[in-house]
Formats: C-alpha cells, structure tokens, sequence
C-alpha cells in the first residue's frame, strides 16, 4: 500500500516502511525510535519503530532523519555513516517528547555495611570492551587527581563524589554522599554513603559508557543532533594533544550541528569538537610537542575542507568535570552561539590546565556569541592559535578563577559587546593581535612579564596552514570604549609592542595605563554590577550615572588596525564595518556615547534583560 501526504512544503510517500520525503535536497527517509514500543526487528517506521538509537544509526544514508520517541535510552550512539552538506544525517527528538539519553545504568544489590555506606559487587563482565572503575582520569595537563576513575555514582541524579580510600568513606566521611571503588580480576566493588537512603529503593545509576553521543571513527561527517536529555558518561581528561571524546563529540569532522541539547554530568567535557586520537596522545606535555601535534594534524587532513565548520548552539550544559565545550584543532571555522554553561569544574577530586567552560585551541575563524557561562572555574579560555576568532555578546559572571583568558595567540581576536563581571584573574596580556571593544570588564589582569618566550604558531589567514612560530611579547592590542569596574591597566604600561587606547571610563576601584590618553574617570560610582535571575530570564542591574554619556568615536573595524604578528587584519565576514549596535541589539545614534556593552536609555537604577 502507498500513500501520499504533504509535510510543510515537502511531498511524501508512506509504503509500509518508510515516509520519503521529497524536499530541494531529494529524497530522505524518517526512521522511528520508541523505547517503549519499539523492537530493532521493526522496519523504523512510526507504526513499527526501532528500539534504540543505535539501530537507527546503522540503517541510515545521507538526507535521512531519525526521530527518536519518549523514554529513556540507555546507550552509546555511534554514528555510522555520515551525511552532506546537503543532506545531513538528523538525530532528533520527537516535537514536544522528552528523550533522555544516558551513558549510566540502575544498579540493584547493594548490601548495608555499616550506618550509611552500602556496598554493590558487579561482575567485569557486564561493562564489556569498557570498565569506567578500572579507568582513572590522566594525560598531559593534569596537575592532581590521577587516582580519580571515569566512573561515577547518582543517587536520584545527584552524583556522589570519589575519594580515594575506603577509609576515608567508611570511618571518616560516612556522614556525606561519598563512594570508593575497587576492581578486583573478575569483580567491581563499589561501595557509598547514600546518607539514610535505601539504594534498593531509590534510584541509584552509575557511569558505564564513555560516551552517550559519539562516533568511533573520524570523518563522519553534517551530523545534527537536536532536542534529547543527555547525560552520564565516563568521558576522560581531554588535553589538546589527545583525542578528545565528550559525552557528545564530532570526533575530528566536519559540519555537525549540536543545538537545543541539554547536556550533562559528564566526568570530564559535556561536548567536544576534538582531535583524533594517535600514538602520540597523552605524550605531548610542552610547546614544542604541540608544535608537533599540530604538524601532524596537518598531515591528518586539518584544514577547511575536511575538519570544522561546526554549529553548537542553543544548548544548556552543565555539571563537567573538565569543560562545557572543549576542542584541540577540530573547532576551526565553527560557531557556538546561544549556550548556558554552568557548574564547570568546580568542587572535583581532579584538577588541571584545561578547566573552563569553553576551552579552544586553535579557534581559527570562529565566532563564540551570545552565550551565558556562570558558576564555573573558569569561562573563556582560548589558547594557541586563536586567528581570526571573534567573541561577542557573551554574558559571563560568577565564575571561580576567571571569566576570560587567551594564552600565547597572536590574533587577530576580536572581543566586542561582553559582559564580564567575574573578579578574577584574566590571563590576557601576553597574546597579541587583541581588541577590546565597548566590554564592561570586572576582572584583574594577571600581572605576567613582558614576554613569554614560547615559540607558538601563526598561520595563513583563514587558512591552516603553518607561517612560521614567534614568541609572545605584550602589546599589539587595544581597548576601546570599554567600561572598567575595577581594573588595573597598569600591566600594560611597559609593553614591548604598541597599546592603543581610547573612549575607556574607569570607576573608582580602576585604574588607568599611562598608555590611555584619553579616558574617563568616575571616582564617585561604585562598581556594584548585578546580574538576577527571573522566571523570564536574567537581567543585569546597574546605577547609571549619567555623566558617561560623553563625546566618543563610533569605533569602525579599520581603527582595529591588524594583527602585527600573522599580518592579518580584523576585517573578515561576520564582522561588522561599524560598532554601531550594543549588546542587546541597540543601534547607537547620538554623537555622545556609553561605554560599555550597553547604550543604556535612561539614567539612574536600571534593570535590563541580557540573557
């Protein structure tokens, strides 16, 4: 029997198997997934759905969707086969449905040892190729914590957390949700303080898959992946000379789409946009073996045609160990956009140099815009090889360590239209080729020397390849009408290279640099910048004193000069020829000017939605 029917503007065709659509891309099919009715001995149509995503991920060519019912899926998914640029491959959750996805599994059995702890014995032989409790967290960067496992433990989905001897849980911590584990040659044992609760009862998960979202083989390529409840992985330490697998991950491809997920409680990076993995991985602790990295990435296929051009957007990510976003190399030319990322790093029994909500290396030519990126160690964090990449309209605060750090680039890295008000320490100063326009800026500069004398590379523009290395002098940057709450600019006054400044109001805890000549000081205004959260969102709070109003200079992409180094200029698509808009999308008209990332309308006590 064949039946036809119109989808939007799309013609169908329904025979018992499938619905094909026909649509300016051709022809595709829609694969069903139900975890309540499904069976992978169905067809994969709405009537007889699969019953796991990964049966899906075998059966589909490129242009084919996939729609993935309610309920709860207990998997990895490995994509298969990639798609086009015209015809993606599309993983979605059905419209209106919660899909969750989870790399963990409900573990029954425990035996009470004593007042809180309880003790479950799993044989190795149901964790198969992968055993979480027998991998620990390790590789380069990792300062402490190597005894940490991959694993972990949730009672009613809050995650316990590991301490390394069963003394310290039984004896010394039993009054708090801790757990221990110890693998034995055929056995896990694993014991936890669920602190009065029955773990029989409760529902009590543990990590079993490394990954939820990942393929095992590079180059599967235009994946989209939209709208599931993601969570619970065993993801390990992902430095950037490693491969990099995240709970969701591209694996070293090119134009998957990530948006609309709400991703979380991955032990170390919720979603990656890494490296492959080789040899070398986990044996590249300096400068010069990233050089090396990636010179053999370049031999490995990394340039525009092959790797990037990646979309993350809209996504809430939260809960990681190590990173919200993460990605070495594979990150070129990609943008993330619209993302809330909180809880990050913070309180874990680990710890290293690559800890952050967004962590990049190598951001050539990408656009990070309009995300929200609070409650974690650090927020933005771009190292190496930022070129080309342009951060704008982030809204960043609450955050332990830093709100933003760009360690050894040579630029050209524009940074326009951000909220940063975070007290801490920014590493800024020793990457080149930097504009600061009209941010408002709560954090201190971490006060480094004149130079850093690692030689780091600088590459063809909007381009891969390799030009040559230089070392990293302070200066060739400039800060434009931005709004200072407390920041010494002093650090700055010593540069090696030239530092440009202009149309910048200081408030009374900040201080100028001898290297800005024509600023505004309000000695009088505090620096109490709030943000509040409301059922509708989030709103930044402000006394506006109306004296920062003053004559300033439109700033156009041409007063931004260019990037000494990689001599390449901020002019590039995406960018606009005149800074004529503010945060919220204002347009700037009057011939007097705010500072900052706000054309605030009125004076006095003002509540403004930003996020």
């Amino acid at each position: 029997e064949i039946t036809t029917r119109l989808v939007g503007s799309e013609m169908c065709i329904r025979d018992r198997a499938f619905v094909f659509a026909f649509s300016n891309n051709g022809l595709c099919r829609e694969f069903h997934v139900s975890a309540v009715t499904g069976s992978n001995q169905n067809t994969g149509d709405a009537q007889y759905p699969l019953k796991t995503i990964q049966a899906a991920a075998e059966r589909v060519l490129p242009g084919d969707k996939v729609i993935v019912h309610a309920g709860v899926y207990r998997e990895r998914v490995n994509p298969i086969q990639g798609g086009t640029e015209k015809q993606p491959i599309i993983f979605q959750a059905a419209e209106g449905e919660k899909v969750e996805i989870k790399g963990s599994e409900v573990i029954k059995k425990w035996k009470h040892v004593n007042r809180h702890t309880w003790m479950v014995k799993i044989p190795n032989s149901f964790f198969q190729k992968f055993n979480p409790y027998s991998d620990t967290i390790y590789g380069d960067w990792l300062e402490r914590g190597s005894w940490s496992h991959t694993g972990n433990v949730y009672l009613e989905g809050k995650p316990l957390k590991e301490v390394p001897t069963l003394d310290s849980l039984v004896f010394v911590g039993y009054n708090k949700p801790l757990w221990f584990t110890k693998v034995e040659q055929d056995t896990t044992y694993i014991w936890a303080n669920f602190i009065g609760q029955n773990p029989n009862i409760k529902e009590v998960e543990i990590n079993v898959r490394q990954s939820v979202f990942y393929p095992e083989k590079p180059f599967v390529n235009y994946i989209h992946v939209r709208g599931f409840y993601m969570s619970h992985a065993a993801t390990p330490w992902a430095p950037p000379t490693a491969e990099q697998p995240g709970l969701v991950g591209t694996h070293w491809s090119k134009g998957w789409v990530i948006e609309n997920n709400v991703v979380s409680f991955s032990k170390c990076v919720g979603i990656t946009l890494g490296k492959y993995g080789d040899e070398w991985d986990n044996r590249s602790e300096s400068a010069e073996a990233f050089v090396n990295t990636t010179k053999r990435a370049l031999q490995n296929k990394w340039n525009k045609e092959n790797i990037g051009s990646h979309i993350v957007r809209g996504n809430t990510i939260s809960h990681c160990g190590q990173a919200g976003i993460a990605g070495s190399l594979g990150a070129i030319f990609s943008t993330v956009c619209e993302n809330e990322i909180h809880n990050i790093g913070l309180d874990q029994p680990f710890w290293g140099y690559e800890i952050a909500g967004i962590k990049f290396h190598a951001p050539v030519d990408m656009l990070i815009s309009h995300n929200h990126i609070h409650h974690t160690e650090g927020g933005i964090w771009l190292d190496w090889m930022a070129q080309g990449t342009h951060v704008t309209r982030n809204l960043l605060h609450d955050n332990k360590v830093q709100d933003f750090s760009l360690e050894v680039n040579h630029g050209p890295i524009l940074v326009d239209h951000n909220i940063f008000l975070s007290p801490g320490l920014a590493q800024i100063k020793l990457s080149q080729g930097v504009s600061f326009v009209h941010n408002i800026i709560a954090w201190k500069i971490w006060p480094t020397g004149t130079k850093d004398d690692r030689q780091t590379p600088y590459l063809l523009p909007h381009d891969t390849e390799i030009v040559g290395l230089h070392d990293c002098p302070c200066g060739n940057v400039s800060y434009y009408n931005n709004l200072f709450l407390r920041v010494d600019m002093t650090p700055y006054n010593n540069c090696v290279l030239p530092v440009r400044m202009s149309g910048n109001l200081y408030l009374s805890k900040a201080i100028p640099s001898a290297k800005d000549e024509n600023f505004q000081k309000d000695a009088l205004s505090d620096d109490k910048f709030q943000i509040v959260h409301e059922e509708d969102g989030w709103y930044l709070c402000v006394n506006v004193n109306k004296e920062w109003k003053q004559p300033r200079n439109i700033i156009s992409v041409k007063d931004l000069g260019k990037a000494d180094i990689p001599n390449q200029t901020f002019q590039q698509k995406g960018i606009p020829a005149l800074f004529n808009k503010d945060y919220i999308g204002c347009k700037r008209k009057d011939k007097k000017l705010y500072p900052g990332a706000i054309e605030f309308k009125n004076t006095g006590i003002q509540k403004i939605r930003v996020f």
